[in-house]
């Protein structure tokens, strides 16, 4: 069994689908490794590390493909729309493909798979239950992400996180408000109470307080209905516009004190919700600092311009996607454990099991035999009843 490991071509993407240390409990359960040159040289792993520890370095993509049981990626078809289509040629039949997709909000590009007829698996659908928490990417890249907005936030913010007594006066601590309590607003929390900021947080779904809590921070309580905020799987819901007016109406106070907001507000498969106004903008302080998790999904702010840093008003807006890659070592080693943990799911003693009986495998399969199999994917390309599929 060989897995194959390309380079990423997403633009700015650092991190690498495996890392050297991974491959020798691979290698136990029968499963050599195949990685493009240079592949893990922009995260801080070397060809020669992989080699010490029984990888094989290859110079052809091509080859790469062409040998590969299993290719595995960071970003895959879906989650690279552009770059990814010279990948799509490459793939072979019955090939397993996996990564992440952003298979939700790109589902054409999962249909594109089908031509290739390869069995591919989004990463970021991994259910959230006990046995899957080492493969739950989606965590792993908010530890990193919550990590990484918080030092943005400290470079960019003209005023020092933490209190401090000298012979000069006294220095007041920042404030700090993170909307959003999941992993990634959970370590923003854990980040900025490490420096010394006063932290607030807020969430719709009223369960993390005890977590917001438990860090030192202050949880934010506003008088709306979140009784139908989460989903099964944990992840909050989309809500109609007046629920979102409601909540910035109520949030305009909060944010107009705070030094430092990190938003990371986002609903799977759809647009982040708007939860900062240009108006609110104008009511913070000048100097204040705005990280913006949900960039890339067309932001929480309504000023974040992707990848982009916007002074409004005073206000600094950081809209920095794919903050992950940022820190592309430890990312790619957190990634790589995840990605292992779920070959080894799938592979057992060098052979490939694909049971859609089992929760993980059929929550993650998008694409076999040349169908796409995900129910939550098939919905979203069925067209309306009565009506022919858009061209």
């Amino acid at each position: 069994m060989i897995i194959g490991v390309p380079k990423e071509t997403y633009p700015g993407e650092k991190r690498v689908a495996l890392i050297p240390a991974i491959l020798p409990s691979l290698k136990k359960e029968g499963m050599d490794v195949q990685i493009e040159t240079g592949a893990g040289v922009e995260s801080g792993y070397p060809d020669a590390a992989y080699t010490e520890k029984g990888g094989t370095v290859v110079s052809s993509r091509l080859q790469l493909f062409e040998t590969a049981h299993v290719i595995a990626q960071v970003r895959m078809l879906g989650a690279n729309p552009e770059q990814g289509q010279t990948d799509l040629p490459l793939m072979q039949p019955d090939q397993i493909i996996v990564g992440m997709a952003d298979a939700l909000s790109n589902p054409h590009s999962i249909r594109e798979l089908t031509t290739r007829r390869v069995r591919a698996f989004a990463m970021e659908l991994m259910p959230r239950i006990t046995r899957a928490q080492s493969m739950d990417v989606l965590s792993a890249m908010g530890t990193v992400s919550g990590y990484k907005a918080v030092l943005m936030a400290a470079d960019a913010l003209p005023k020092m996180f933490p209190m401090l007594m000298t012979a000069a006066g006294t220095v007041t601590p920042a404030k700090v408000f993170v909307i959003g309590a999941g992993v990634a607003g959970l370590q923003a929390v854990s980040m900025a109470r490490r420096l010394g900021a006063a932290v607030e947080a807020y969430d719709v779904r009223p369960a993390v307080k005890e977590q917001v809590l438990s860090l030192g921070a202050k949880f934010v309580d506003l008088p709306l209905d979140t009784q139908e905020a989460e989903d099964t799987g944990g992840y909050a819901k989309a809500q109609d516009e007046a629920f979102y007016r409601r909540q910035r109406e109520l949030l305009t106070k909060v944010i107009a004190s705070s030094d430092v907001v990190i938003t990371t507000a986002t609903v799977p498969g759809k647009k982040a919700p708007v939860l900062i106004t240009a108006d609110m903008v104008a009511g913070m302080s000048p100097g204040s600092v705005i990280i913006d998790l949900a960039a890339e999904r067309g932001g929480n702010c309504e000023l974040t311009q992707a990848n982009q840093t916007v002074v409004a008003q005073g206000v600094t807006i950081i809209g920095t996607e794919n903050l992950p890659s940022l820190v592309p070592y430890h990312a790619s080693q957190m990634y790589s454990k995840n990605i292992a943990t779920f070959l080894l799911h799938l592979v057992k003693k060098g052979e490939i099991t694909i049971n859609r009986e089992d929760e993980i495998t059929r929550d993650t399969l998008l694409t076999c035999d040349g169908d796409v199999v995900h129910h939550q994917i098939r919905e979203i390309l069925a067209p309306p009843a009565g009506k022919g599929e858009e061209n």
